[in-house]
């Protein structure tokens, strides 16, 4: 049961009905979201008749005009080319879980500030009331002739594939589920950089991932996709096989294309001897597992606030040690990739964010860190200004060569 905060002066004198004191009196994160966390601010000024009959009527009716006949103008003569749709249920928001719709607005205000600080890309918060697949779909198809791009954030898995998958086949604009694509390509990054410093090629790691949700399976398809020697994700059921009889049609499909070796039992058991351990789980991995790993491994301990293996035991057995906190070394980090990659996207109008264009990204990302490589610095900071622009130019290079840009 919380405690009563107690107010010690009278009502008068803070104008709450009941007497509490105002949250953001005894906490600063109460202080800092108190009114919200971002507003919308026009590029144009209104200082006169002459200015307001170009912003607005009449002079508008001339754009609107030249749009209905050409509607690719749209893109030249509005905000859709560089403002960004961040889509929630509020299902599966940070570690917090279903939290609903009104609760995770402030974590969707917080990816929409990251995206402009970071990325220079305008970004809409949207928080939806409903939770079913076709609901959702169609809410986003509606919106989305307002929008350059979706970042679908924080919807539970395994409904989140579906949503993204059936999106993606109905528009011709960027969808990005951001928790699975933006965590992979972090964790690509740090892993070819962990290779790199180890004198090692990517296709000679073996990795075990803990956690079959939506980082999970991403992160499993991205490395497979960078030529990764095996890897092999387990659930809470243990390793998925081939041969369990219990996988859901999103598992299956990740049996069908991990797991080279046929590794069967626990997590603990596929540690044995594994070259990688990420972690996107939540779970605790036992120290005589990490210290079964082979000579030289790299701990990837992702889960917040609690890492799977906690950086300290993690260091006795591996070379390299990443985590998602922000007060340890190497911090997988979703905010190096989204902006980037969005405004990469957005730069040249791409229709799709594909694996190249998420891999290019991943590329970009580990060449920041350059010849200062080291053991605690294998991925740059968030507040690198090298990043985003790296990442931009990397994606959009990346959306030409595959035929998804339009300009």
């Amino acid at each position: 049961m919380a405690a009563e905060i107690v107010n010690p002066r009278s009502d008068s004198d803070t104008g709450q009905d009941g007497g509490a004191e105002p949250l953001d009196s005894f906490d600063p994160a109460f202080a800092l979201h108190r009114g919200g966390k971002m507003a919308v601010q026009a590029t144009v000024p209104i200082r006169d008749k002459d200015d307001l009959s170009l912003a607005y009527t009449p002079g508008v009716a001339k754009v609107c005009s030249a749009i209905a006949e050409q509607p690719e103008l749209v893109h030249d003569y509005t905000w859709k080319s560089s403002v960004v749709a961040v889509v929630t249920d509020g299902t599966a928001v940070l570690g917090l879980g279903d939290i609903g719709p009104e609760a995770s607005l402030p974590v969707m205000e917080g990816k929409a500030i990251l995206f402009k600080q970071f990325g220079g890309v305008d970004a809409v918060p949207i928080a939806l009331d409903c939770t079913g697949v076709d609901e959702i779909v169609e809410t986003v198809v509606r919106l989305a002739p307002s929008f350059g791009g979706v970042n679908l954030e924080d919807i539970s898995a395994p409904r989140c594939f579906e949503i993204e998958r059936r999106l993606q086949e109905r528009l011709d604009i960027p969808i990005f589920h951001d928790d699975q694509h933006g965590t992979a390509v972090v964790t690509l990054a740090a892993l070819r950089n962990a290779a790199r410093l180890s004198r090692r090629e990517i296709g000679q790691l073996r990795a075990v991932i803990s956690g079959a949700g939506a980082a999970g399976v991403a992160i499993a398809k991205m490395l497979v996709e960078a030529g990764i020697g095996d890897v092999a994700l387990a659930d809470r059921k243990g390793v998925i096989s081939a041969d369990r009889t219990d996988l859901t049609d999103v598992k299956r499909e990740v049996a069908g294309f991990t797991n080279k070796a046929g590794l069967t039992g626990s997590l603990e058991d596929a540690l044995a001897g594994a070259d990688v351990f990420i972690g996107v789980s939540g779970g605790t991995v036992a120290e005589s597992a990490v210290a079964s790993m082979a000579e030289g491994a790299f701990v990837f301990a992702m889960a917040n606030p609690n890492p799977e293996v906690h950086p300290e035991v993690a260091h006795k057995y591996a070379a390299v040690v990443a985590t998602g906190r922000s007060d340890f070394p190497n911090q997988i980090n979703n905010v190096l990739a989204f902006p980037g990659i969005f405004a990469g996207a957005l730069q040249v109008r791409a229709s799709r964010i594909t694996e190249g264009m998420k891999i290019a990204a991943a590329e970009a990302l580990a060449s920041v860190v350059g010849d200062d490589l080291a053991a605690d610095y294998v991925i740059p900071s968030p507040f690198d200004e090298r990043v985003a622009p790296a990442v931009t130019a990397a994606v959009a290079a990346a959306a030409r060569a595959e035929g998804v840009a339009r300009r």
